[in-house]
């Protein structure tokens, strides 16, 4: 156990110098007295067990403001850290947010599935560093390789669309995700790049980054996602919004030249439950033992002080009247 604010605890002398002024008053205060014509009726009576009765409020008050004071330090345990064996690596997550992640072969649609299993994989995987890219016609870093599970979930549901020009700039995607890593230690580090078109932007051929990705030791999976055929896309028309069939184009060729160039898999998603076991199976494949310190756990302690002192103010009160009443 230890004290948030070990300074308060100097307040200790207050209930002390208060016991110390009580034993005083009571050895060698003036007490109150009376006269009387004889001592009969008091020597009859049990005196000890009155007197004793008399001091015991004052010592609830006093151990009350005690523990109050102790309550105030914010007492706190905490269990010890221990080195455990966990599987853990760095893992940069590429995604396409291109305007055709909005089409409706997936449900709701291609973004919103993809963000959703994408936070799942997250979660199944506590002792990885992980990243966010997002690409279109530009790249960019949403979230750096961290262990912060809630910042990279949070970061991960702001991923949307027209955030950046329109286009497909897979180059510039999966260089940005090795550029996130190059100076990475972990003994594994994995790229997972996410796209539903073909490259048709950018100042990075896709060839270019996988021979950057290969160069740091950085294995691509890659992810074509999109039904086969075609696909239901959110238009925009003279009359208003509306929904129309076009033909998906996924470059599964060149995603599959990145991945085999890397040392990866390619994989093909055409609906949610593929994309699932995409993740799922790459969540199985990617295990590498490393050591790591696992975080103490505070208890707070306070409660129980603060607890404690209340049921001595308490009996200190009732005690204090029923003594006042005896004969």
């Amino acid at each position: 156990m230890f004290f948030e604010y070990p300074a308060i605890l100097w307040l200790e002398f207050i209930p002390l110098l208060l016991l110390g002024f009580y034993v005083w008053q009571e050895l060698c205060g003036r007490r109150p007295h009376m006269r009387v014509s004889a001592l009969a009726p008091w020597k009859s009576a049990d005196t000890r067990i009155r007197a004793l009765l008399r001091h015991i409020p004052t010592v609830l008050m006093l151990a009350a403001v005690s523990l109050i004071i102790v309550a105030m330090a914010r007492p706190r345990s905490s269990s010890q850290m221990e080195k455990i064996d966990t599987e853990g690596i760095d893992i940069v997550l590429a995604m396409d947010v291109s305007s055709s992640m909005l089409a409706r072969d997936f449900k709701p649609d291609r973004l919103s599935a993809s963000k959703d299993i994408a936070i799942e994989f997250i979660s199944q995987r506590p002792y990885d560093r992980m990243g966010i890219v997002v690409f279109a016609g530009e790249s960019y870093t949403q979230c750096p390789l961290t262990t912060d599970r809630a910042a990279l979930i949070n970061m991960m549901k702001e991923v949307q669309t027209d955030l950046i020009e329109d286009g497909t700039a897979i180059g510039n995607g999966l260089a940005t995700a090795v550029a996130r890593m190059k100076d990475s230690d972990a003994k594994s580090r994995v790229v997972i790049l996410l796209t539903d078109g073909v490259n048709n932007r950018g100042e990075v051929t896709p060839q270019t980054a996988a021979e950057i990705a290969k160069t740091y030791g950085v294995r691509v999976y890659t992810i074509g996602v999109g039904a086969n055929g075609t696909a239901p896309y959110p238009v925009m028309t003279p009359w208003g919004p509306d929904v129309q069939n076009m033909q998906v184009e996924i470059d599964e060729d060149l995603l599959r030249q990145i991945a085999d160039a890397t040392g990866g898999k390619y994989f093909r998603a055409t609906d949610n439950t593929k994309l699932a076991e995409i993740y799922s199976e790459i969540n199985k494949m990617e295990k590498a033992k490393t050591t790591v310190d696992s975080f103490p756990v505070y208890k707070e302690l306070f409660s129980s002080y603060a607890v404690i002192a209340l049921v001595c103010l308490l009996l200190s009160l009732c005690l204090g009247m029923f003594t006042r009443r005896l004969p």
